[in-house]
């Protein structure tokens, strides 16, 4: 219901209520009265200003008095109406084409910032690799303080100045791998069955999740990891190639990249990180083996042993000698110290590309695969082919020697992974995988107690038993890389997807 001053019957501005009569007044007409007749006009009892009490309402909206009342006042408001509208649209009409011209020059500015941008980085990438070229050709590669520097490997018009004739396995040599073949058997024999103390229990590596993921070690631009190792006297140093020509150390703990080597004029499939040394060694199908000092990030040799794309590399337990194996149907075994090529082997009419390559942990032995799915065990100092395991379809993508040095693992484009017995030269267990399933990586951990297997997905198997433990599936793209930290205190992976991955607890 309305309120209405019982004076006017109006509805009132101001409202009050007269706690003597109950009646609600318009404020300003209730204190005239009140103040000429001192009592309330409805039943004239004694009341004062004081008493008077307001009325809390909402504002009254008076209607406003009517205009428009003849047609010539209605035509006169419809056209200022449309004058009002028509300035306006004129205005937006200026402030759009003000608009359209300031977006142009914008992007116009944004492409020609994009053209210049792109045009400098062709430049740097182009002095870089000029740089990386001219600075071995000069000689002045800084040596490591902890490593003797070997002489460079001076480039001449983009061929090696060095012999790629054989220079033999002299006596010498053929008796210092025999010296560390024996002490690795000692040792061996002395350490038995026993694992180390702070081996990751197969319970824990269940546990494992993704810890890290490092997508900017190498170039967007041609995408792709194809190759990973990681230092052993220092597990945080870790040592990748990539699809763009370049191999990176990256530390793991820090979260920094500590070298790029740049050199390689084709991708870089496949990498060794000295066991010992701050010195790596990377290959590449531009036919080069290159061995760097990371500290400098120069190249301390060019070594090149091979006709055809070098497929594998393996670094004998000396750490003074590479193996490596190419689809030129040779294996071909190097001094990293001098740069000398000292045998190189084929088996001649029967022979076909080599794959992969891996030295026994005795490093008196080594096994290679092969495009038509022969892995071949060789006798390093008769250089001499010794026994070959079949059984596989598709070419050799990796092979694994465990640290005991009793098993082989091995894989190819079938989907399954081959285990042999190095004593009975047999194979006594396959681990089959599902149909389609591609195996890029086999790495057994220090202690031969797990295998990881990177491919489709990463796979951890426990060994003696060959249970699968733990699958990781973050890659969105094909895994190409797997390897153990120490005693499996964690575990690194790369991908075609660009990414490191480190898995722990």
């Amino acid at each position: 219901m309305a309120l209405c001053c019982a004076i006017s019957n109006e509805v009132p501005e101001h409202p009050v209520v007269s706690p003597v009569s109950g009646s609600i007044f318009e404020r300003r007409l209730i204190e005239k009265y009140v103040t000429e007749n001192g009592s309330d006009p409805i039943n004239g009892k004694e009341l004062t200003l004081e008493m008077l009490i307001d009325i809390k309402t909402t504002p009254v909206v008076k209607p406003k008095p009517p205009s428009a009342t003849s047609i010539p006042a209605i035509l006169k408001t419809l056209q200022d109406e449309w004058d009002a509208v028509m300035l306006q649209s004129f205005t937006q009409r200026q402030q759009l084409q003000t608009a359209r011209q300031e977006l142009s020059h914008a992007l116009y500015q944004h492409d020609a910032a994009c053209r210049v941008i792109g045009r400098l980085t062709k430049e740097v990438t182009a002095a870089r690799e000029a740089l990386a070229t001219l600075k071995p050709q000069a000689g002045i590669a800084q040596p490591s303080a902890a490593i003797p520097q070997p002489a460079l490997a001076v480039e001449a018009g983009g061929v090696a100045n060095q012999p790629t004739e054989q220079a033999g396995m002299s006596a010498e040599v053929i008796q210092k791998l025999q010296d560390k073949a024996t002490v690795l058997t000692q040792e061996r024999k002395k350490r038995g069955r026993t694992v180390p103390e702070d081996l990751v229990p197969q319970e824990t590596i269940r546990n494992f999740k993704t810890v890290a993921s490092h997508p900017g070690l190498h170039s967007a631009s041609v995408p792709g990891i194809l190759s990973l190792d990681i230092h052993q006297a220092d597990t945080s140093k870790i040592l990748t190639g990539g699809n763009d020509r370049n191999a990176t150390v990256f530390n793991k703990d820090t979260e920094q990249v500590v070298a790029i080597l740049k050199g390689h004029t084709k991708k870089v499939t496949r990498v060794i990180y000295h066991p010992e040394e701050d010195i790596v060694i990377t290959a590449s199908p531009d036919t080069t083996i290159r061995v760097w000092n990371v500290p400098s990030s120069q190249p301390l040799q060019l070594l090149r042993a091979h006709d055809a794309p070098v497929t594998g590399l393996s670094l004998h337990p000396t750490g003074d000698y590479v193996l490596s194996t190419s689809t030129d149907q040779y294996w071909a075994f190097s001094d990293i110290r001098s740069g000398r090529l000292l045998t190189k082997v084929t088996e001649g009419s029967s022979a076909t590309g080599l794959t992969t390559a891996q030295f026994h942990p005795d490093g008196l032995i080594f096994g290679t695969g092969t495009s038509d799915s022969q892995v071949k065990i060789w006798d390093l100092k008769e250089q001499s082919n010794v026994a070959n395991f079949s059984g596989h379809s598709g070419p050799i993508t990796a092979i694994s020697f465990s640290e005991n040095g009793y098993y082989l693992a091995t894989a190819a484009d079938d989907a399954c992974i081959k285990l042999w017995d190095l004593r009975k030269l047999k194979n006594f267990k396959t681990l089959q995988l599902d149909d389609g399933y591609e195996i890029k990586d086999l790495s057994f951990d220090q202690s031969g107690t797990y295998l990881a297997v990177g491919g489709t997905d990463i796979r951890v198997y426990v060994c003696k038993q060959w249970q699968e433990l733990k699958v990781f599936n973050d890659h969105t793209a094909m895994a190409t890389g797997v390897r153990f930290g120490r005693n499996a205190q964690f575990i690194a992976s790369t991908s075609m997807d660009r990414t490191l991955k480190l898995y722990s607890v």
